[in-house]
């Protein structure tokens, strides 16, 4: 019982350190969410509802927008009315109109209710969070398409968003129904995904996300991707997929955000149980991230590195898989190295020591953070150190290892005598350490 106990609090403890950073750089920060209308009939709501303000709570200036499509179409049923749907877009008439603002008008004020509770089981219980909402929307008319006459359905024309910023700084929650006005005081029926990402676009938010039905973003064998650039989430989308109209539609939404400067996107499963806060402080997330650059880079490391590459190499050294370094030798070796960044953390990092005379290198200090392992990353990083070689004319590559022997073997390299080291690097040899060499020839 007393390790399962400090299981428990060291797994809290580590993810508490994890989400620090993110905690500190939501200060202050925009984030657009956006859920379906379904998501009130559900019992994750109320939980949901607590996430909110707990965002809220630590500085996130957060903007709500809520759909009505289920709520609509039982009031539409119930009069025996229904809702067109023509090539995506939904055909809105007088009485679809009607049960969309009979609807919204609903959805809005129980989702104010929850929010008016606090958070349960902290210091903000029954606190009152004010929630604004208005007219900050406005809209035209789709018109006719095809043919197709779409009557009260809109798109935006136009946001008030110094009002909303406005009213951000005054530490209130923006709740945005999926309803725009007219100057000549018509209302119109707008898509809520649609909505959101304009919404992001013209307020410059720095995070748009999208709790949808689906698991995620997924490949073709239905597997989660965790994330992507715009460039390859339109690949995707144009490509056969398995993946619901809707959450198709939100993908095709979060691409035109983030051509719009709008940082990151995220598509988050809203069944699972905390899936916004997981997604949000943790560095992996539990959804799929669409960003204009790509997650994850590699890259050559620079002096800012140091305390990040001495806090990946130590437990290695610790455990005698590499050679102890001091700040000074990385500090002086620094671009020798070349580092994967995974949001801001060094999950990844080797060097290259070359020796132009002998025309061969050493790939030195290759390490592979702990949780990021067996996912491709050292191969990766393998390739680039082998790739740079070559550009400087090296024939061949050389590691001395205690500990790696076999992962080197089964990528070319084989076992030589210490001998055939090159002269100034015979000279630093540990001979305590016992290293083996082993050498690649073909760099391919």
């Amino acid at each position: 019982m007393a390790q399962k106990i400090l299981n428990k609090q060291d797994s809290f403890v580590d993810w508490f350190r994890q989400s620090t950073p993110y905690i500190n750089a939501f200060r202050n920060k925009t984030f657009v969410i956006a859920f379906g209308g379904e998501l009130l009939a559900d019992t994750q709501f109320t939980l949901l509802v607590h996430d909110i303000m707990l965002l809220h709570s630590l500085g996130v200036k957060l903007i709500l927008v809520h759909g009505a499509r289920p709520q609509t179409e039982a009031r539409l049923k119930k009069l025996g009315g229904e809702l067109k749907v023509v090539n995506g877009l939904r055909i809105t008439n007088d009485l679809a109109l009607d049960c969309v603002i009979d609807a919204t008008s609903r959805v809005r004020v129980e989702i104010e209710a929850l929010l008016s509770m606090g958070l349960a089981n902290s210091l903000t219980a029954g606190k009152t969070v004010h929630i604004s909402s208005g007219n900050f929307v406005t809209a035209k008319p789709i018109g006719i398409l095809d043919g197709v006459d779409y009557l009260h359905t809109g798109e935006v024309r136009k946001i008030a968003t110094q009002t909303i910023k406005a009213t951000l700084e005054q530490n209130n929650l923006v709740l945005i129904p999926p309803l725009g006005y007219s100057p000549t005081g018509e209302v119109f029926n707008l898509n809520a995904k649609d909505l959101a990402a304009e919404l992001a676009s013209q307020l410059q938010a720095d995070k748009l996300i999208y709790l949808i039905n689906d698991k995620g973003i997924t490949n073709p064998r239905n597997q989660l991707i965790r994330e992507l650039t715009a460039n390859d989430a339109r690949q995707l989308i144009n490509k056969k997929t398995k993946m619901s109209d809707s959450t198709i539609r939100c993908i095709d939404n979060a691409i035109k955000a983030v051509n719009n400067n709008v940082p990151r996107c995220h598509l988050i499963d809203r069944h699972i149980d905390g899936g916004l806060l997981t997604e949000l402080f943790t560095r992996d997330g539990c959804g799929s991230l669409i960003s204009a650059n790509n997650f994850e880079i590699m890259r050559q490391a620079t002096i800012n590195d140091i305390a990040s590459l001495i806090e990946l190499i130590q437990p290695l050294e610790q455990d005698g898989i590499l050679v102890k370094r001091s700040r000074e030798n990385l500090e002086t070796d620094i671009s020798s190295f070349t580092v994967i960044e995974r949001d801001g953390m060094v999950i990844g990092c080797a060097a290259l020591f070359p020796f132009i005379k002998e025309k061969t290198g050493e790939l030195s200090c290759f390490a592979v953070h702990k949780n990021y392992q067996n996912n491709g990353r050292g191969e990766a990083l393998f390739n680039a150190i082998q790739q740079h070689a070559k550009q400087l004319g090296l024939n061949n590559l050389f590691v001395l290892t205690t500990r790696t022997a076999q992962w080197f073997k089964e990528r070319g390299f084989k076992q030589k005598d210490i001998k055939q080291l090159p002269v100034k690097r015979r000279l630093l040899y540990n001979y305590q350490r016992n290293s083996k060499m082993f050498i690649k020839s073909d760099l391919t």
